[in-house]
């Protein structure tokens, strides 16, 4: 219930303040020792408020990582280079997303199992809704600049060093080493892109 004199909470607010717990507990006790009850004392309200927004258990964990995932959105690079921002999309994505993967690589083997859903239907929860990705965004101004031919670029290779982050992170449970987001833009992505003599390496000069 709520502590007397707190501040009621109503709306986004209240909904954002549920999810932030829920995510909490989940840290704390992953999927098997989530309840409820131990959601509602951390964020200072009843079960009641829960059930009126969600039916049970898993609604809430899938509602709560896909809040998660939504938390950190990261901003699109414009270095004015394709590989530069790649890089960076990269760097940033790792740092930000790298901090779930602990908890997410654990919910793999319980609420994914339990639920018969995978992340992949996480992630459109939480992401289908976009017209576009970092990805397309960096791959259509590379296209405008002439960096890359548009001929060349297959869905698959479109999110491959995205895809390659992921599988990475999940590997190893922490963010890629600057060292693992070079060998992805330079060793595997840039060459499926780019024809042969338009590949910039490192330190390799960026005009077209």
């Amino acid at each position: 219930m709520n502590l007397p004199g707190a501040r009621r909470r109503r709306g986004k607010e209240l909904e954002d303040a549920l999810l932030d717990a829920a995510w909490q507990q989940l840290e704390q006790d992953g999927y098997a020792g989530f309840t409820l009850e131990a959601v509602a004392e951390r964020a200072g309200t009843s079960r009641p408020v829960l059930y009126r927004r969600w039916a049970g258990k898993d609604e809430l964990v899938g509602a709560a990582i896909v809040h998660e995932l939504g938390r950190d959105r990261v901003t699109v690079p414009d270095t004015g280079s394709l590989r530069e921002d790649t890089l960076e999309l990269l760097r940033r994505a790792s740092e930000t997303r790298g901090r779930l993967v602990p908890v997410l690589s654990v919910l793999i083997g319980s609420y994914f199992s339990a639920t018969g859903t995978t992340f992949a239907d996480v992630q459109e929860r939480a992401f289908g809704g976009r017209a576009r990705t970092a990805m397309d965004e960096i791959i259509e101004r590379a296209v405008a600049r002439g960096e890359i031919d548009p001929g060349r670029v297959s869905p698959r290779v479109r999110t491959v060093a995205i895809d390659l982050m992921r599988h990475h992170m999940f590997l190893t449970f922490k963010p890629l080493s600057e060292a693992d987001i070079i060998g992805i833009v330079d060793e595997i992505f840039l060459p499926l892109v780019r024809t042969t003599g338009n590949l910039d390496g490192p330190g390799a000069s960026t005009t077209t």
